[in-house]
């Protein structure tokens, strides 16, 4: 089944994403190679990010990775008069330390085959790239992608979180974003959608002299979305994580879901 929108799908930020995120990369490659080879290669490398406010995460349950220490059986002493009814402290089993949480992020690298230079990155953002030190951290990669002289293009396509370039002129009505930065240039360009518009056809830029080459991202996300029948696990007739929309917005996602058959 197709997706029943003309762009993002707003149900697809909540358990699924970790899925949409990792598919959508590997899509995003299969576009892109047939126009950039033999002169470069392109691959999806992986970085890694703690995840260190996992509670405010909407939606998306990580593995559950803990480590348990074994506590010996002591009962702690206390000082002075015991009274023959007062009960005694029983001493807890273990201590659970806070989990660390790690998320790996996939990233489409198209680089130079003579000397495996980084010429193009694209993120597809995360969760974690968005909020506390994952924010921080990927504003700090993004300067030193630009210091390099890389050309970064970022796929926001999540509503939740503080967008990475928070420029005070981006449009507020907007939903999700695409940016391109070019390594050559001090100018971003912005592609901003709601729920409603077609997820958009973007440059991506390479070495110069070489023209730009193009990603459909709609193209890509439709696909994903096809072939992994999202339909099957994705509760419509919820509330979208999160919900922050307008009035008119939900009434127009409703019809949309009722003329695909999705809900009553």
């Amino acid at each position: 089944m197709k997706s029943p929108f003309p762009g993002m799908d707003p149900w697809l930020e909540g358990h699924v994403w970790p899925d949409v995120h990792h598919d959508l990369a590997t899509r995003f490659k299969e576009q892109i190679v047939p126009q950039v080879v033999p002169k470069y290669f392109v691959r999806i490398e992986t970085y890694t990010v703690e995840d260190t406010s996992p509670e405010e995460e909407v939606g998306i349950m990580y593995p559950d990775v803990e480590i348990l220490k074994k506590q010996p059986a002591q009962t702690p002493p206390l000082t002075g008069r015991v009274e023959e009814n007062i009960s005694v402290l029983t001493p807890a089993t273990m201590i659970i330390p806070r989990p660390v949480i790690e998320v790996n992020i996939p990233v489409v690298e198209i680089r130079d085959r003579e000397n495996h230079k980084l010429i193009t990155a694209i993120e597809i953002l995360s969760p974690v790239n968005k909020r506390g030190k994952g924010l921080d951290k990927y504003r700090e990669k993004r300067q030193l992608l630009h210091d390099d002289g890389v050309h970064l293009l970022e796929a926001d396509l999540l509503r939740r979180g503080q967008r990475p370039l928070n420029y005070p002129t981006l449009p507020r009505s907007a939903h999700y974003f695409v940016m391109l930065s070019r390594g050559d240039r001090y100018k971003t360009e912005v592609w901003a959608m709601t729920v409603r518009d077609k997820l958009p056809v973007v440059p991506i830029p390479l070495k110069s002299p070489d023209p730009d080459v193009r990603l459909d991202i709609g193209a890509a996300f439709h696909e994903v979305y096809d072939r992994s029948r999202y339909e099957l696990s994705v509760r419509y007739g919820a509330e979208p994580a999160p919900p922050a929309f307008s009035a008119e917005d939900v009434e127009w996602l409703q019809e949309v879901l009722k003329g695909n058959k999705l809900i009553a």
